[in-house]
């Protein structure tokens, strides 16, 4: 993903190092010398995250960072405070100021990507909700923004994992009564613990005797209601590859050895926000007044918001330059359906395609019912790659089983795909869906059952 990182500091050695390290991984850097010169960047210009060091003549990082949060504009702007203090005091007044996070200076390579990566996602999930809520101004952007401003951190249910008990009942001693907090000292019930259960947070141990941590993050991502979950392993030094390696696989953030409780509530907050946002996003859809914009028989949204949203959200990606791309679906031979089966079963077989269509696309995507048993998504951020990815794993969700939905046997149901990437400033929503629809078609010529993709 990627993401606009303002860093401010007043020492230009630092501002390199840092530049060249997330230039490295593909970030657009810009920076700032002082605190009023980032105000005035953040005000102006569209920033995802803010590495802020704290020692700076005249306007100390403390000092920015508050007015950030005071602002309305810049309110929901996620702030990484990059500091040599190390005193449990400074990290409480930075949590007052609004600080989402803390880096101690020297940076750590590792821990440097895990904070941005983690709150430019939580930064996109406040974009999309914010978009949203914007894009049906006429139906629901009081209550959308009313709802966002209201979502709290505090009184978070979260799961501790920790075969040693002494040290689980340490972490649970740092965030209680903040929050309602469950230890679980046997890994392997770990998916019992999780079903039926409402946790806003997981913290799992990297020291679980005879189990494999990361096997335990990834029995909890198999169940559908926790598959969003956030989850923090406790970490050792001696850990960092398997860290690595539980990042890639979806792991949302680390805390290592020995705990500190400031930067635990920190990172417990950023995770417990980004949960509750995404929370939002997906209930939004349930507000009364958006039926207006909803298909009655799917649960998608309907054409007139997609076309809506379509326009300003390629507005946005092509003034900050960011990727975006847009799939068209298509169920392949739905009219023999209808005419073998009765339009009930047809109905049938629309709303199982919706559901597995909502399954397999990431949670700032965006599903619409396009027409028919025609269907559109629009992904933000977007890469070939990544598009790619939604895409198949889209289209083997729906061939890999039968669609049982009261026919004699379940149905044999595939779809074909056409996928454009935004390339230019001169892409229109209209060109888009050309695109995406010339692609369908060669997917449809070629065999359906497949992905197609087509360029400019």
């Amino acid at each position: 993903m990627t993401a606009r990182v303002l860093i401010v500091d007043d020492i230009p050695t630092n501002v390199r190092l840092l530049e060249a390290r997330l230039t490295a991984e593909y970030y657009d850097v810009v920076t700032a010398t002082n605190g009023p010169q980032a105000l005035e960047i953040c005000n102006t210009s569209d920033v995802d995250i803010v590495l802020l060091d704290v020692m700076m003549p005249d306007m100390d990082g403390f000092e920015v960072c508050k007015r950030l949060k005071a602002n309305p504009k810049t309110h929901h702007l996620p702030v990484l405070m990059v500091t040599a203090l190390d005193q449990p005091s400074d990290r409480v007044r930075g949590l007052e100021v609004g600080a989402d996070d803390f880096l101690t200076k020297p940076v750590d390579d590792m821990q440097l990507m895990a904070r941005v990566k983690s709150l430019v996602r939580l930064k996109s999930l406040t974009d999309e909700l914010r978009d949203r809520a914007l894009t049906g101004q006429q139906i629901a952007i009081e209550d959308a923004l009313r709802a966002m401003d209201q979502i709290t951190t505090e009184g978070g249910s979260i799961l501790i994992v920790d075969t040693d008990q002494r040290h689980a009942e340490r972490i649970k001693g740092y965030l209680t009564p903040a929050h309602k907090v469950d230890i679980l000292i046997q890994p392997a019930d770990a998916v019992f613990q999780v079903t039926g259960s409402h946790y806003e947070l997981a913290l799992v141990s990297m020291a679980l005797d005879d189990f494999d941590p990361l096997r335990v993050c990834s029995q909890i991502r198999t169940l559908e209601h926790t598959r969003t979950l956030p989850i923090i392993l406790v970490a050792d030094e001696a850990d960092k590859p398997r860290v690595v390696r539980a990042l890639d696989l979806g792991v949302n953030d680390f805390i290592s050895r020995p705990v500190e409780r400031n930067e635990l509530a920190a990172r417990v907050r950023t995770q417990i926000r980004r949960h509750r946002y995404g929370l939002e996003l997906r209930q939004s859809v349930n507000n009364t007044m958006a039926l207006a914009v909803t298909d009655d028989m799917t649960g998608l949204y309907n054409r007139r918001y997609f076309d809506r949203h379509l326009g300003v959200m390629l507005s946005k990606a092509q003034a900050q330059d960011r990727d975006m791309a847009v799939m068209l679906l298509d169920i392949d031979h739905f009219k023999a359906v209808n005419d073998g089966h009765g339009h009930d079963i047809g109905d049938a077989v629309l709303k199982e395609f919706s559901l597995r269509l909502k399954r397999n696309i990431r949670g700032v995507d965006l599903a619409c019912r396009f027409g028919g048993e025609e269907f559109v998504v629009l992904m933000p951020d977007t890469d070939f790659r990544q598009a790619e990815a939604v895409a198949e794993r889209v289209r083997e969700a729906v061939a890999e089983r039968g669609f049982e939905v009261g026919a004699s046997r379940p149905l044999t149901v595939t779809v074909s795909v056409g996928v454009t990437l935004q390339e230019s400033v001169d892409d229109t929503a209209e060109t888009l869906i050309k695109r995406a629809d010339v692609a369908l078609y060669r997917a449809k010529r070629e065999g359906r059952n497949r992905v197609v993709f087509d360029a400019a």
